[in-house]
């Protein structure tokens, strides 16, 4: 791991002020590694004593840059103080960043209106990209002793060693969230936003093209293993799975994350980790032909030129999406770059070595790192120093995209703009004339320091506002696309961040698919409207199943997770898309059990019609005559309107009909009832009355004490019915209450007391009619009435002590159903039990039919 630092020190060394450390917490942050590059020194410029560069001045700037990647071996025999040697291997990026420092210091230097008469210096050291060079250079820029150097971790040295020596720190490449923590890291600021906000992109990004089941290979740290997950996740994103790179096994972890990505049903692979590591991870894929995926790219690779330049990434990673350092551009910072040279600056160890690097013109350093991105060795003659970079075309001297480097620019005006702002005198009070309050370069305490880098805010040369948010700068990312050309892959501009807002032009995207279409990955799909996702058990949130809606419930969006209950007046259509009006319901004459009532009601009717005509035609025989002949043929009207009455309950119940229907069937059936009431009564009347002493009993139930019995009874009935339909009559109305497509109108009973009373007097009348029946029933006569009345009770009383639990539980306009079916039954018992036998005799047996025989006994 390497770090980057920048320092400020009183060139005097007697008070260490600020140092700006540049820590990579979970990436190196290069854009190009350099393989295989060997030096010479020229010898006329003789050997360095130090990898280091420095620059006299009032204030002294510290910067450590990863410069070399070629780490010496370093024999530890514990015998004696390890000696750590040069590094080699001159990477160019880097080398740019470093002289954007030394630009913009001379920038400032010869600034009127900042930090006038103060000259900063700067003191540059290579970090060399491993430890233990990265501390020694560190303590190195702070005056200390490099050997009292413990451990390498960026982060442990930025919190315990800089806080403890109060040396400010300003990175412009270490990315990583925990250095946010001001509780921690009070001394450390950064120009480069927090991985924070590159997760949030990445989680932004899947919601947006609705990748909820995406893969992730990640450096093995606290950025991957924390941030990544968090973000990913609270935004409603699953992850396949997480495979951690190493850097000391990375051919081992990256063939074991090419198995897994292999494995897996994610098509988008999030890669955050460095470019060097993605580039044996791409091999890997492709000795296994995995050819089919969308990379997310980190900008710690998003933006690499020799992945961009490598064959095997075409043939791996295309399209690729990535989020990369914002880039932008510095005036005059080309020129300055072009004219640099040895000879006007003998003590840059740094330039002279990129300038020895086995070249004798500028053209062959441009030809040799365009072919390989590394300087390698060729027989040439020495340098002379006086080659040009003029026409040069290398990473070196490449000016556009400006990321990293920005960075470092900027930093450099962040410290330049607290110290002006420290070292400035605020206006001179004309009456006290006290200027006390003035600092010196020589006085600059670090508390004040502190405060003044805290309230930053100045506008850049390029016109952009800058200050810090705590450590960090509001974030801001380029979005960018890696898309095929005749020429050779590109990378493409396709959009921004900035803060949490993601502008960004979709119809210039290339997608891994080769079209337009965007790819899809996801564990399972969108549950189609009409249908909600229930999770598996035991797996993650985005694998899930969809099942349909129940019955009177909906969802009309792509997955949804619940189903919504629809109004009461409203059901399910059958897709369970939506709400729609219920149906009216009640029972017509139309539908097939209507009808079948309607074709029972009148076919009873018709049957009493003929009886009464049988009875008519016949009334003077003995079998009509017996048990009263005019009760007979009043039942036989009472009957018939007890069937006529039940076609009042068919059809749309209105304000009339509900109480009507009631009042015809309580009014009907007491008449029934009464008259059979009576009948028995008579019998038993005419039986006692045959004993001593009973002749006047007779008299008693005469033709007119029967009809006035019969209207006594029923007016009670019509009583009861004109109060209840006075009072609280039933009404028509929508029963919603059963849950189905359809909503029923039917009669409502406002008040149950009263159809209560109106079948309680029924029942009433029933029960004494057939217990008095039951008394009579041995009488003894041929033609025993009684028997049949008793009979026909017991069937009337079971079909409505039936009716009461079967009324109860019927839904909608089943409820009607019931009730008319017990009356058509009840009804139909009467008629057959009372009328058939006598209807048999008249009509079959009417040698029967005679005085004789009816009084046979």
């Amino acid at each position: 791991m390497c770090w980057f630092s920048w320092h400020f020190t009183l060139w005097t060394y007697s008070v260490l002020s600020l140092l700006l450390l540049g820590l990579v917490g979970n990436q190196l942050g290069l854009n190009m590694a350099l393989q295989g590059v060997q030096t010479k020194t020229c010898s006329r410029w003789g050997s360095p004593s130090s990898q280091g560069l420095f620059q006299d001045g009032d204030l002294v700037i510290g910067g450590l840059f990863n410069l070399h990647y070629q780490t010496p071996a370093i024999d530890h025999d514990f015998t004696q103080l390890p000696h750590y040697k040069l590094c080699t291997g001159l990477q160019y990026a880097p080398l740019q960043y470093m002289y954007a420092m030394v630009f913009a210091l001379e920038e400032i230097n010869h600034s009127k209106s900042l930090l006038p008469g103060v000259r900063l210096g700067y003191h540059i050291f290579d970090c060399c990209s491993r430890p233990p060079w990265a501390p020694q250079a560190a303590l190195s820029l702070a005056g200390g002793d490099s050997t009292t150097y413990k451990k390498s971790l960026s982060v442990s040295i930025s919190k315990r060693l800089m806080c403890f020596i109060s040396v400010f720190q300003i990175s412009y490449l270490s990315t990583c969230p925990c250095l946010s923590d001001r509780l921690q890291y009070p001394n450390f600021f950064r120009t480069i936003p927090s991985d924070m906000y590159q997760a949030r992109v990445f989680a932004q990004l899947a919601i947006r093209f609705k990748w909820t089941w995406i893969g992730a290979v990640i450096e093995d740290n606290n950025y991957g293993h924390t941030t990544i997950k968090e973000e990913t996740q609270d935004s409603g994103v699953c992850l396949a799975f997480i495979e951690s790179l190493n850097r000391e096994n990375i051919v081992s972890d990256a063939r074991r994350a090419a198995l897994t990505i292999q494995a897996s049903t994610a098509k988008v692979i999030l890669v955050v980790t460095w470019y060097t590591d993605v580039m044996e991870l791409f091999l890997q894929l492709a000795n296994i032909n995995v050819t089919d995926r969308q990379f997310l790219a980190s900008e710690a690779w998003s933006t690499s030129g020799d992945l961009l330049q490598d064959p095997v990434t075409s043939e791996v990673a295309r399209a690729v999406l990535g989020v990369a350092i914002k880039s932008s551009t510095i005036p005059g910072f080309e020129h300055f770059l072009r004219g640099l040279n040895p000879v006007d600056r003998p003590s840059d160890v740094f330039l002279r070595e990129f300038w020895e690097t086995d070249t004798t013109h500028p053209t062959n350093i441009s030809a040799s790192f365009a072919a390989t991105g590394t300087l390698q060795r060729a027989v040439l003659s020495p340098c002379s120093g006086t080659e040009s970079l003029d026409g040069v075309q290398n990473p070196f001297t490449d000016m556009s995209e400006l990321r990293v480097t920005y960075n470092v620019y900027l930093a450099v005006y962040a410290a330049a703009h607290a110290l002006h702002s420290l070292l400035s005198c605020p206006q001179i009070d004309s009456i006290t004339q006290n200027s006390s309050t003035c600092s010196s370069p020589a006085h600059i305490k670090p508390s004040e320091l502190l405060q003044h880098l805290n309230n930053v805010n100045f506008t850049t040369p390029q016109g952009e506002m800058f200050y810090f948010q705590g450590a960090d700068i509001p974030a801001k990312y380029d979005l960018v696309n890696w898309q095929n050309t005749p020429e050779g892959t590109k990378l493409v501009l396709i959009g921004c961040v900035d803060g949490f807002d993601i502008h960004l032009n979709e119809s210039a995207i290339q997608w891994s698919t080769g079209s337009n279409q965007v790819p899809t990955s996801v564990c399972s799909d969108s549950c189609h409207p009409g249908t909600r996702k229930t999770n598996r058990k035991g797996e993650p949130v985005c694998c899930f199943d969809c099942i349909p809606c129940a019955e009177g419930e909906i969802s009309n969006k792509t997955g949804s997770l619940h189903c919504d209950q629809c109004p009461s007046e409203f059901w399910s259509n059958a897709k369970r898309t939506a709400c729609v009006p219920r149906q009216l319901d009640f029972l017509s004459f139309n539908e097939t059990l209507g009808i079948t009532l309607t074709t029972a009601a009148v076919f009873g009717a018709t049957v009493t019609a003929a009886v009464f005509v049988v009875f008519l035609c016949n009334r003077q025989t003995p079998v009509v005559r017996a048990n009263n002949s005019e009760l007979s043929f009043l039942l036989l009207v009472s009957l018939k309107l007890c069937f006529l009455c039940s076609l009042g309950f068919i059809g749309r119940p209105s304000v009339w009909s509900c109480r009507f229907q009631q009042a015809a069937f309580g009014i009907s059936f007491v008449l029934c009832v009464s008259c059979l009431k009576v009948k028995t009564i008579v019998v038993l009347a005419a039986f006692r009355s045959a004993r001593p002493g009973a002749e006047a009993l007779i008299k008693w139930f005469g033709p007119g004490q029967q009809r006035g019995s019969v209207c006594l009874l029923t007016c009670i009935q019509v009583i009861i019915c004109a109060t209840w339909l006075t009072l609280s009559p039933p009404v028509p109305k929508r029963d919603v209450g059963f849950q189905g497509s359809k909503v029923t109108l039917e009669c409502a009973m406002v008040s149950m007391v009263g159809f209560s009373l109106v079948l309680g007097y029924i029942g009433l009348l029933a029960c004494t009619c057939l217990l008095l029946a039951f008394l009579a029933r041995k009488l003894p006569d041929n033609f025993n009435e009684a028997k049949l009345i008793t009979f026909s009770m017991l069937i009337f009383c079971a079909v409505w002590v039936a009716f009461v639990p079967a009324y109860v539980s019927s839904p909608g306009k089943y409820t009607v159903a019931v009730e008319i079916f017990a009356i058509l039954a009840s009804s139909y018992g009467l008629l057959l039990c009372i009328f058939a036998p006598k209807c048999f005799i008249i009509l079959l047996r009417p040698e029967k039919n005679t005085k004789k025989h009816v009084r046979a006994r």
